[in-house]
């Protein structure tokens, strides 16, 4: 796990690093709109990465009671859906970031 961070990390920082030495400032969106670009970004795939890990445990979890107690399905069912929300946060923040170059 920690090698998986110090791997997002080092993307991230090369994302954020690269935006800023390729931005052009004459006639174009601007370094502004770049890093705004690169927030959208960052809050959907960090939203995405958070989802994953807890669906991949609840999911875990809910296969387990599933096979000893299936009329808990709809229970389960429920379980999995809420960290879907967090993903839907991410991309309204993204969506709001977007609306925000070139306005």
């Amino acid at each position: 796990m920690k090698q998986v961070t110090r791997v997002l990390v080092a993307l991230s920082a090369f994302a954020v690093l690269g935006g800023i030495a390729l931005a052009q400032e004459a006639g174009g969106p601007g370094l502004g709109a770049g890093l705004i670009a690169i927030g959208a970004g960052l809050a959907i795939g960090l939203s995405a990465i958070a989802v994953g890990i807890a669906q991949s445990a609840i999911g875990s979890a809910g296969a387990g009671t599933l096979a000893e107690r299936p009329e808990a399905f709809g229970q389960i069912l429920i379980y999995l859906v809420i960290p879907e929300t967090l993903i839907i946060f991410g991309f309204v923040i993204a969506f709001f970031l977007n609306n925000q170059i070139g306005g």
